[in-house]
């Protein structure tokens, strides 16, 4: 019982959020990928395994005696390769530094996951509390319905024909927006659910979290930030990360390539035992030792091109590595225009606009009620009041994933929520 209620308990945003970092596959795959690159590193740093070579050398056909000939003998032999240069040490450092990348594209994952995730958990919120707030005022529409009809059956009230027929127009409409926003809900828990299993599917909290944005982003700033404050944020930003190591891996490539001009070595020591004559006089027993290396003479056409093709991976990912910052500086630059914008907005709606409205509608409800004012002024203001309200909750959503979007752009962990308040 316990566990079916903590299943339909209301899903928070940091729920939300731990679910879909639980349950999202792609990082065990990671883990996975840097254990196997870590386990080649190993394998690469060691010598290719020693050769052995058992023979019988020079038996004569005629009887296969072992003591008839002096030449015949039982040879055994061991040999031992060596790769060119530091071919071993390089392929190592490769494989480490290309296992060094799965941390930080895990990093990068968790915060893209975040984000993700945020932004479908408010817009689902955002239908959630729209529906609450039109329900809300549903009510009032209902009793003005009541009334309205009340007025104009009776002899003595004031109201028309007209006035019956408008109030039930517009709670026509709000059956109609809810229906709307019914649907935009379902369909957000249907995306949301994918990232946070079947509790995206049920009723989210009643309260929104509202973040903080990153501490730099309060502080005073006299006219637009130099470009480079831009790039240095960047720089820590986890996909530039990733892409260092992999461009470092490329160099240890081209590296590993320079080594294809040195010669491979081997080494061999053989081993050849005679039996004695027919006689019975022995025989000595025969050693032989060698050494083995190619000679790379032959360049043009292997290690020229190798070379160079190694040295054009670096470059490309070096191009991949100025666009990227370039589209994150772009990102960034663009979410603080947009979270100031916000502000300022929201600020607005809450300390004038909304407040302002409020009065409207109620002054308006209130000479209508006194026969001085008009039955479709008073609709039009409620109506203006409910329409101001779902902007401001617009509004404090959008500041909300553009905050979720900035905590990715500058690397930063999203922190606890600030506060938690009804919209």
């Amino acid at each position: 019982m316990a566990s079916a209620a903590a299943a339909q308990s209301p899903l928070s945003l940091e729920r939300a959020l731990q679910l879909a970092v639980e349950s999202d596959p792609w990082l065990e795959g990671s883990h996975h990928r840097e254990v196997a690159l870590e386990s080649e590193s190993i394998a690469e740093s060691s010598l290719p395994d020693p050769t052995i070579n058992l023979g019988a050398v020079n038996f004569p056909t005629n009887t296969f005696d072992s003591d008839q000939e002096p030449m015949t003998q039982l040879n055994i032999g061991v040999s031992q390769r060596f790769p060119r240069g530091e071919t071993r040490a390089l392929s190592q450092r490769q494989k480490q530094q290309l296992a060094a990348r799965e941390p930080l594209l895990r990093e990068d994952r968790k915060a893209k996951v975040a984000t993700t995730v945020t932004q479908l958990w408010l817009e689902a919120f955002r239908a959630q509390e729209s529906i609450r707030l039109i329900e809300k005022d549903r009510a009032l529409f209902e009793h003005l319905v009541d009334a309205t009809k009340a007025s104009y059956s009776s002899a003595l009230g004031r109201a028309r024909q007209q006035d019956v027929i408008r109030a039930q127009l517009e709670l026509t409409r709000l059956d109609d927006r809810l229906t709307v926003l019914r649907q935009q809900l379902e369909s957000y828990q249907q995306k949301l659910a994918e990232w946070a299993g079947n509790s995206a599917r049920g009723p989210l909290a009643a309260d929104l979290p509202e973040r903080a944005p990153p501490l730099e982003m309060l502080a005073d700033h006299s006219g637009p930030r130099p470009e480079q404050w831009y790039y240095t944020r960047v720089q820590q930003h986890p996909t530039l990360r990733a892409l260092n190591k992999q461009i470092l891996a490329r160099q240890t490539e081209v590296a590993l390539a320079k080594e294809q001009y040195k010669p491979a070595w081997g080494v061999s020591a053989q081993y050849g035992y005679r039996d004695d004559t027919p006689l019975g006089a022995e025989r000595a027993d025969l050693v032989s030792v060698g050494v083995s290396f190619d000679l790379p003479v032959f360049t043009a056409q292997r290690q020229d091109q190798r070379l160079k093709a190694a040295s054009a991976r670096v470059e490309a990912l070096k191009t991949q590595r100025s666009l990227l910052q370039r589209q994150l500086v772009a990102q960034l630059d663009a979410r603080i225009v947009q979270f100031k914008r916000l502000d300022q907005r929201r600020a607005l709606y809450d300390q004038a606009l909304l407040p302002q409205m409020a009065e409207q509608a109620e002054a308006a409800l209130a000479a209508y009620n006194n026969d001085v004012g008009d039955f479709a002024e008073a609709v039009r203001a409620r109506i203006a009041e409910l329409n101001a309200k779902i902007d401001f909750l617009q509004i404090r959503i959008d500041l909300q994933k553009t905050v979720a979007e900035l905590n990715y752009l500058l690397n930063t962990a999203p922190a606890n929520p600030t506060k938690e308040v009804r919209p």
